[in-house]
């Protein structure tokens, strides 16, 4: 089994306080945290200057959208799914989604992220690449009830949890992925949450990201898209819900209720202008709330440090009040809270002695981390990936001076090129 000790970094600790310590790895776990002098390790590495943070959780993304980066910008919602991205999947294979799953790994690993969660198609080749690439992934097969597929869909979704579920070393979590209320009508999602229950299976859904969304739903069931999924026992089966941008003070109060764990996607949600989340009003209710990027598609990356600076800035500008979204507090939706928001938060999201080894080094020897008044204001508002010099996934190094040890860097940019530009000709 192997043993890491990482000397003499500046340790974030769960309640917020860094201190100088040693973290020891032994095989998957952090063994302890301390002066660990004594402790025989097979790899020593040095931290000085270095701020050992938990690895960033990116709570809601389509990691092989990352083929459609660039191709379709600047356009409303339903126009970009309906007339740009839709038509150009309906070319994807699943070597496809593998290359181009493979790109947003590179991309969210070199970023400091450790662990994210995915609804998509082709989902086997999906987890193919998360496997290989050392990432740790929860994973969810994209279904849309009015789409041809939709009974298709339900069947491999069963299938893929049957062949995937704690796999790649327990790497791997499988969820069910419902789209959205408006792609999978009620009796749908009634076989969906039969199938969950069945399972013990949670469920990963898009709710309430555009007004146009909640219009729609109140005009064809009388009531919010929140309210129709806990009609439906949707919401009872264990939810991480994307975006909640759109929400009335009973939505608010149904999610707190039902124990609704909420991805956040600033950048997206700015992009195609669907609205701001009421994150302080959900955090006065107690419910979690992580961070996503969402597909690079809609952001265009997938870089859980620029979401975190968005997150802090955009709810201090749309509130007139500095103070609602504090740098901790940023930090902590980026990494405690989207631990907790993919259902694995008694395993990650905290550099803590009996949780996972999923680390980042981040280089504060840059000139924008000078003077260090408080490190988790610089690593909210100054810091850039560009700084992330290690990550350590389920104790393997996957990134060693930012450099990928587990991926062909060149390889994979030259197949999303290529297939890229493919799936999009006329």
């Amino acid at each position: 089994m192997n043993r890491l000790l990482l000397k003499r970094a500046e340790v974030l600790l769960p309640a917020g306080q860094v201190i100088v310590a040693d973290i020891a790895i032994e095989g998957h776990m952090i063994a302890g945290i301390g002066e660990l002098s004594d402790w025989q390790a097979d790899t020593i590495i040095d931290c000085h200057d270095k701020l050992a943070i938990p690895g960033f959780v990116n709570t809601h993304t389509h990691a092989a959208m990352t083929l459609f980066r660039s191709y379709a910008d600047d356009m409303l919602l339903m126009d970009w799914l309906k007339h740009k991205i839709w038509p150009a999947e309906a070319n994807l294979s699943g070597e496809d989604v593998y290359w181009g799953t493979m790109v947003a790994v590179a991309e969210m690993i070199k970023s400091g992220t450790t662990c994210f969660a995915d609804m998509y198609f082709f989902m086997d080749d999906v987890a193919r690449a998360v496997q290989e690439s050392g990432i740790r992934a929860v994973l969810s097969r994209g279904m849309a009830g009015v789409a041809p597929t939709g009974a298709q869909a339900l069947v491999e979704s069963e299938s893929f949890f049957k062949d995937w579920h704690k796999a790649a070393d327990g790497r791997i979590t499988v969820m069910l992925g419902p789209h959205a209320p408006y792609t999978c009508p009620p009796d749908y999602l009634k076989k969906v949450v039969e199938l969950a229950r069945k399972l013990g299976a949670q469920i990963h859904i898009h709710l309430s990201e555009t007004a146009g969304e909640v219009a729609d739903c109140h005009k064809l069931y009388g009531k919010s898209p929140i309210a129709l999924m806990n009609e439906l026992g949707v919401l009872d089966c264990g939810i991480l819900a994307a975006h909640c941008v759109h929400l009335s003070r009973e939505d608010i109060e149904l999610i707190a209720q039902k124990k609704v764990r909420v991805a956040h996607n600033p950048g997206s949600n700015m992009k195609l202008a669907s609205g701001i989340a009421p994150v302080k009003e959900l955090f006065d209710a107690g419910v979690c709330v992580g961070l996503g990027t969402d597909g690079a598609a809609s952001n265009n990356n997938l870089d859980l440090l620029e979401e975190m600076r968005l997150a802090a800035l955009l709810h201090k500008v749309s509130t007139g009040d500095p103070t609602i979204l504090p740098a901790g507090t940023a930090v902590d939706m980026a990494t405690k809270q989207g631990a907790e928001a993919v259902g694995l938060g008694s395993s990650i999201g905290k550099l803590e002695t009996g949780y996972k080894a999923d680390i980042v080094l981040i280089d504060m020897h840059r000139p924008h981390w000078y003077p260090r008044h408080d490190r988790l204001s610089l690593l909210t508002y100054a810091a850039n990936s560009s700084d992330v010099h290690t990550v350590i996934i389920d104790g393997k190094i996957v990134l060693a001076d930012g450099r990928l040890t587990t991926i062909d860097e060149e390889k994979i940019m030259r197949e999303a090129q290529t297939r890229g530009m493919r799936l999009v000709q006329k």
